[in-house]
């Protein structure tokens, strides 16, 4: 693209996303201040349709951009102004007493700023075991009780292939609890992998059952992704007037598995990132765009948060938000 192209797509978007309506060649003339005829114009925008930046709806002579043209603008028109959010929803609420109630409110607080969808996933907790028990409940049922150093217990009924006695039972709670004691289940499992053959087997194969209990007892026992402000995208020009988009969009949050598979992505990802719905797979609806970013706790990646909104979003608003909310919540979940 030319100067002028680039100068005709960055008003078209930031118009489109100020107003919500089709722009048409005289208002680009006028948004632009560049002098061009409404036939150039008209040429301009023909060749940005053809690369696949606007589209033109059936019911509008004027354009809107596609998915491709904001990732353009995206990528290399805008500019985000630097902001002061005065807003008390900042920092009063994210106090570091309470972790749980960290990441409720920076939920609260990223749909509140946005008017949008806030998300966060809760941060990821190593599962370490301080002891672990094994008791017979009767002929192959067992039951795991997993005891974590803060004193947080897990506990999971596992069937057996045979029966063990109380007394086998015990050895192996015993010998399990002084040889792994203060590992996570993963370096558990990680040395389980080599130990294995050496191990006598009734204690390998129950701490492999006790092993993969704890973790789905764990996985189990923690809300992985908080979500707050659904009900707003009720009220959202782009999604109202569509019941099978609001449909769809309610059953992402009410599943959460393709909301989890898309904040992972986030997680390994540096900074603020956008997610255009209809340019990839990661987002998977059209209408929709993530802005989202990682937070830490004591410099370790454990979580990812972020906005769910329209494709016609102010995007530079929202990289503040969820930039300075990141900031805040591994400020409040790390040990000063």
């Amino acid at each position: 693209m030319d100067e002028r192209a680039r100068t005709l797509l960055k008003t078209l978007v930031e118009r489109y996303i100020a107003d919500g309506q089709p722009v048409g060649s005289r208002t680009l003339s006028k948004a632009s201040g560049l002098e061009l005829s409404p036939a150039t114009i008209r040429n301009v925008m023909a060749d940005l349709e053809d690369l696949g930046l606007i589209a033109s709806p059936h019911t509008s002579a004027g354009r809107i951009p596609t998915a491709r043209g904001y990732r353009v603008f995206v990528d290399t028109m805008m500019t985000a102004q630097p902001r002061q959010f005065d807003s008390p929803i900042f920092g009063t609420q994210l106090q570091a007493d309470q972790p749980q109630r960290v990441i409720a409110n920076a939920a609260q607080m990223l749909s509140s700023l946005s008017n949008f969808v806030g998300v966060i996933t809760a941060p990821r907790k190593a599962s370490v075991f301080h002891h672990i028990e094994f008791m017979r409940l009767s002929e192959r049922r067992v039951l795991v009780i997993l005891v974590a150093p803060d004193g947080d217990v897990q506990n999971r009924v596992i069937f057996t292939a045979k029966d063990y006695t109380q007394a086998q039972l015990i050895e192996a709670s015993n010998f399990l609890t002084a040889n792994y004691a203060g590992l996570t289940l993963e370096e558990v499992r990680e040395r389980l992998k080599t130990e294995v053959d050496a191990l006598r087997g009734e204690i390998a194969t129950l701490m492999q059952a006790a092993v993969q209990a704890g973790s789905d007892a764990v996985a189990d026992s923690q809300e992985q992704v908080v979500i707050s402000g659904e009900r707003n995208l009720l009220t959202v020009q782009d999604f109202s007037s569509d019941m099978g988009s609001l449909r769809k969009l309610f059953d992402l949050f009410e599943q959460k598995t393709q909301l989890m598979r898309l904040l992972d992505v986030s997680s390994r990802a540096e900074g603020v990132r956008i997610y255009i719905g209809g340019e990839s797979h990661v987002v998977p609806f059209e209408e929709l765009s993530v802005v989202s970013a990682p937070y830490e706790v004591d410099g370790v990646v454990v979580g990812t948060l972020g906005v769910i909104g329209p494709t016609r979003m102010a995007y530079d608003r929202m990289i503040q938000i969820v930039d300075i909310t990141s900031r805040l919540v591994s400020n409040a979940l790390s040990s000063k």
